[in-house]
């Protein structure tokens, strides 16, 4: 990995002192309005701030559908992705529409069977769904806006589809009954940042309302209204926030009150029954969880279930109410997390022994880079995408041979992860533009894409790609930074302040803060083979601070400039605050490469 150079935010004068004026300490005021929050109001986290649904087209359409659906006893099947955000979308589907007593039950593709999306193979299970009996209401959750065949498939059946999804859209859109994702080209919805069990979780806000000014005097028209009146979406929240963050998506205003508010009920022990036991099995304190904690403790041990074996179990887990059954699923998704873990590692390091080539010069690095091993299992390749991404600094893509029909070309399916400044769905566009059919399938967001094409294309595609990135993306997009937030004052490294900053929601496009220091190391020592314990002081400031520096084996320097964050540490019930270091900067004010 190259060196990088540092780049401190800038925040605007006016808004840090109307920060300050509301009580923000200043380091926070000023980290805050770096991200552009302009006054107090903007961190106002109440429910009564959510954007309201109405703007998001096809929110009528999908309403009628539900209404008919739940007024008419249909069977309702949600059709779900094999991520933690399709798998919490279909939880919050399954559990609102349960309370208002929908026939509802679900389907999750099997990456590695089905692909993804609603696929025709998926509607043919679905017509014979084992424990639903043959449906007539396909609702699909964080994916279906590319499912042109599967939707086709289902209305040759006989079947209506709801297509619920936030991936963008692309030319031509599934011929739905309904479809609801605010990423479709006109949609007015302010926000195009929802994941998809955001997109879920308005759509019941709509249904609710509707539902509650029912007319009708029939007892179907009553038990609706009454069922509307006690359903509590506020529940729910827990399982929006754990998508929301899960997926990686951009923590605007809207995202964060909804990760706050799913943040506040778990905080008070008001959860599923699952993320009870999943918070249990991996040590987490409910009472202290941070959005951090959502992606990199929950998310994966989901995800782990989509990527290695079937995303049912993570389904399973957030629609249960029963504890002992609960705890053995956690169990269960914390054994196969481990498996994933290992994994990833070696696939991790087969990938990275790929890059000495083109790491030795940097200055004649094309944007992009492809990596493709026969070996890899394809579960991980979007992890692994994403740590190649972090260390070359530009988007990356990951394929591993998938399933083949018998009697075709071998296929490969790829896993991509881009950097700020470059949409990589735009540059799939792109390429699938000069070489229409080249991909056999493609889709995603700004962020994280997949695709799929024949192993005997993979070097005109590589090539492609890169000349993508070159035509679509700013040349400075490349240009590799750190952005940190200055320098803290000695007086102010308090555990006080620590928990200040712990308690915003931070996440992507919302990143914690980063901080520029130097420190003496008093003392050093290995931990877990591969992690320093750190006794550390900082030059001003009486006393030593503690310190850790993951991932990182080598002896550090009596004295070092770092970039660092501000974490509680906590022991034998004792709390004191920590130093975790990040990157070490040298004397040119370039962050050094991490180890691996």
């Amino acid at each position: 990995m190259k060196a990088r150079r540092l780049r401190q935010r800038q925040a605007p004068a006016a808004a840090v002192h109307a920060l300050t004026s509301a009580g923000q300490p200043e380091l926070l005021a000023r980290v805050l309005a770096s991200r552009g929050i302009a006054s107090a109001q903007d961190l106002e986290t109440g429910l009564e701030r959510l954007l309201k649904p109405d703007m998001l087209k096809g929110l009528s359409e999908a309403v009628d559908l539900l209404c008919q659906a739940l007024l008419k006893r249909q069977r309702i099947c949600i059709i779900a992705d094999y991520d933690c955000d399709g798998a919490t979308a279909c939880a919050i589907g399954l559990r609102g529409l349960g309370a208002l007593g929908a026939r509802i039950d679900y389907l999750v593709p099997n990456r590695f069977e089905h692909g993804y999306g609603l696929q025709p193979s998926i509607v043919d299970l679905a017509l014979q769904h084992p424990r639903l009996g043959r449906p007539e209401l396909l609702i699909t959750v964080d994916n279906g806006i590319a499912s042109i065949a599967g939707v086709e498939a289902a209305h040759a059946a006989g079947l209506k589809v709801l297509v619920t999804d936030h991936h963008l859209a692309g030319a031509q859109l599934p011929r739905a009954d309904a479809i609801l994702n605010p990423n479709q080209g006109d949609c007015p919805f302010p926000s195009k940042a929802l994941a998809g069990c955001g997109v879920m979780f308005y759509l019941l806000i709509a249904l609710r309302a509707r539902l509650r000014q029912w007319p009708g005097t029939e007892p179907a028209d009553e038990a609706l209204r009454a069922g509307a009146h006690r359903l509590r979406l506020d529940a729910l929240l827990d399982l929006v926030a754990l998508g929301t963050v899960a997926d990686l998506v951009p923590l605007d205003r809207n995202n964060r009150i909804l990760v706050e508010q799913g943040l506040r009920r778990i905080r008070q022990m008001q959860m599923q029954p699952g993320l009870r036991a999943l918070l249990r099995v991996s040590g987490r304190d409910p009472r202290r969880l941070q959005a951090s904690d959502l992606g990199f403790t929950l998310g994966p041990r989901i995800n782990a279930a989509g990527r290695l074996e079937d995303m049912s179990l993570g389904i399973e887990c957030l629609i249960s109410d029963d504890e002992a059954a609960c705890e053995a699923i956690a169990q269960r998704l914390e054994t196969i997390n481990r498996d994933r873990r290992s994994i990833e590692a070696d696939t991790r390091a087969a990938a990275l022994a790929q890059l000495p080539v083109i790491d030795t010069n940097p200055a004649d690095e094309e944007p992009g880079h492809v990596a493709f091993d026969a070996a890899w299992h394809e579960g991980v390749i979007g992890l692994v995408a994403g740590r190649l991404k972090d260390r070359l600094q530009t988007p990356c893509i990951v394929f591993a041979r998938a399933q083949t029909p018998a009697g075709q070309a071998p296929r490969l399916k790829g896993s991509g992860r881009s950097i700020p400044g470059v949409h990589l769905r735009d540059c799939l566009d792109w390429v699938e533009k000069q070489a229409p059919g080249l991909m056999i399938a493609f889709g995603g967001h700004a962020m994280a894409a997949g695709l799929s094409l024949a192993e005997q294309d993979l070097g005109r595609f590589t090539a492609l790609f890169r000349r993508a990135l070159r035509v679509i993306a700013p040349a400075s997009a490349f240009d590799v930074f750190i952005e940190h937030d200055g320098a803290l004052d000695p007086s102010d490294l308090t555990l006080s302040l620590c928990r200040q900053l712990e308690a915003v929601p931070w996440g992507q496009g919302f990143p914690p803060p980063l901080l520029l220091g130097q420190f003496e190391v008093q003392r050093q020592r290995l931990v877990g083979e591969r992690h320093l314990a750190l006794q550390l002081r900082m030059p001003g400031l009486p006393g030593q601070v503690r310190g850790i520096f993951f991932n990182h084996a080598a002896s550090l320097p009596p004295t070092l400039r770092c970039l660092y964050r501000l974490s509680e540490n906590q022991y034998q019930g004792l709390s004191e605050l920590q130093i975790q270091i990040e990157h070490l900067v040298d004397d040119q004010g370039q962050a050094l490469p991490a180890q691996d």
